[in-house]
């Protein structure tokens, strides 16, 4: 039997009859009503209805509980854990383990208010300790750290201790529990402040002193200021020694004792200096060091095998200590001496004068605001004839006259190695300054020279000025073109210069 096209058209419409009474069928059963289809009118679609009140229990209904939440910002596993690495690492410090990356996003992360304890030994990251030492302290100045942050930052806590810390008061545990965490990390301590011991007022006697009694034996504290010896005996890499024994803002409590350097604190610091190997700087200024603590501190430095700066400015060292020193000179490496503002005379400055004569390390000497007066500078003159390694000399403030302006006259026509002399607030005088000049004329190599407050006469002193600025900057040039000004026997060689 053919399949005709009438055929198929009746078959096609019994079978759209069926499926359009099932569909009603069905929508009566759900309780909707039909609604015919766009594509074909025939076909009718059961509209959605309120479903039954008995049906309640059988709906599916998803309410959102973020409007915003998003698969595309669910965050990464790797970040989760990152978070719960910051979240975490006072109780559980993981860094090492992680990749250089990870590390790097954790440190971002971390707060600076973290126990050194944790971080001190574990984090070496720069930034992490510029943002604790920025949140603690207004003014940075890295520089003088050496331009690290972490040396920065434990230098400066550690100092923040120490001036804090009252003998007999704070617990030492404080300051000794520091050296594992900064031992590594430290090399200066400059220390402005050193509190002394609290004094308790003295109990009212029940009865009348005794005429043999000593008042005295109860004046002075039993430890005066903080021993040092066991905290720089744990630093390894300590190259600076910076102290001022005094107080800071005492106010209406003002004491003369305050400010007291006692013979032992002498004794300690003395043995605390020999002891570290690795001191290169130690300046103890401000601190009424008298002749005998000179000598005490001066004898623990002989010989020693570091030590290239030694500052003991605004004192009260007179010549027995200037001798000390002078001594001092012949067994060292010292390269820089700072005496300014002291009690030093012609006696003392002769001893140094005639350990210079000898010496071949010391660069820089300042004697300023001494009293060495001409017999003084005249030996320190004296000495510069043999020496040829002090660079910079400074004699500011010492009652000279013209007759040591004369003998540096002499001196600088045929010193090579001067650069820098500050003969200020003397009395060079008239003359004085005219010899000056004259000597100054066949010197090549001094940059430096002032002569300020020292009655030199002004046409004199701006000559001294022109032939200065011609040493410098023919130096200048010698820095720019070396080659340019190398000496003929060095240009010619050895072998052609012996003939």
């Amino acid at each position: 039997m053919q399949d005709t096209p009438t055929s198929r058209t009746s078959v096609s419409s019994q079978s759209g009859t069926m499926t359009q009474s099932r569909m009603s069928v069905a929508s009566q059963a759900a309780g909707t009503t039909p609604r015919a289809s766009k594509t074909n009118p025939s076909i009718s679609i059961p509209f959605e209805s309120k479903p039954l009140v008995s049906n309640v229990h059988h709906m599916r209904r998803l309410i959102a509980e973020d409007p915003e939440w998003s698969l595309a910002i669910v965050p990464l596993l790797t970040e989760l854990c990152i978070q719960h690495i910051v979240t975490n690492f006072q109780s559980n410090p993981i860094l090492k383990e992680l990749l250089p990356e990870h590390q790097q996003k954790v440190l971002s992360c971390l707060s600076p208010d973290l126990p050194l304890t944790v971080t001190a030994n574990l984090i070496e990251d720069e930034d992490y300790w510029r943002r604790c030492s920025v949140k603690r302290w207004p003014v940075c100045h890295v520089a003088k750290h050496g331009g690290s942050w972490k040396r920065m930052f434990f230098e400066r806590h550690l100092e923040n201790v120490l001036r804090l810390f009252i003998p007999g008061t704070t617990d030492p545990s404080v300051i000794l529990d520091l050296i594992p965490l900064c031992r590594g990390y430290v090399r200066r301590i400059q220390m402005d402040q050193f509190l002394p011991p609290v004094r308790l007022p003295s109990p009212p006697w029940a009865g009348e002193l005794s005429d043999s009694g000593s008042e005295g034996e109860l004046e002075e504290p039993a430890m005066d200021h903080y021993q040092l010896g066991t905290l720089v005996g744990g630093l390894d890499h300590l190259e600076e020694l910076d102290l001022v024994y005094g107080v800071k803002d005492c106010g209406m409590n003002f004491e003369w004792n305050l400010f007291l350097f006692t013979y032992r604190d002498c004794h300690s610091l003395a043995a605390t200096i020999k002891a570290c190997h690795t001191l290169k700087i130690f300046r103890l200024t401000r601190s009424k060091v008298d002749d005998e603590k000179a000598r005490i501190l001066i004898r623990s430095l002989l010989d020693h095998p570091a030590l290239e700066e030694l500052d003991l400015a605004h004192n009260l060292i007179g010549d027995r200590g200037a001798r000390a020193i002078a001594k001092l000179l012949s067994h060292s490496r010292l390269r820089v001496l700072n005496l300014a503002n002291n009690q030093v005379r012609a006696s003392g400055a002769q001893s140094l004068a005639h350990a210079l004569a000898h010496n071949t390390n010391l660069v820089s000497l300042n004697l300023r605001l001494n009293c060495i007066e001409d017999e003084g500078g005249q030996a320190l003159v004296h000495a510069l004839h043999s020496n040829k390694c002090l660079t910079t000399l400074h004699l500011g403030g010492n009652e000279l006259s013209e007759p040591t302006a004369t003998l540096f006259a002499q001196v600088l026509s045929i010193n090579t190695t001067l650069t820098n002399i500050n003969l200020s607030c003397n009395h060079i005088g008239l003359d004085g300054g005219k010899q000056l000049l004259e000597g100054i004329t066949d010197n090549k190599t001094l940059l430096e020279f002032d002569l300020r407050l020292s009655d030199v006469a002004q046409e004199s002193e701006y000559l001294i000025g022109q032939a200065l600025q011609a040493n410098r900057e023919a130096a200048r040039q010698r820095a720019l073109n070396p080659g340019h000004f190398m000496s003929p026997i060095t240009a010619s060689g050895p072998e052609n210069s012996m003939g």
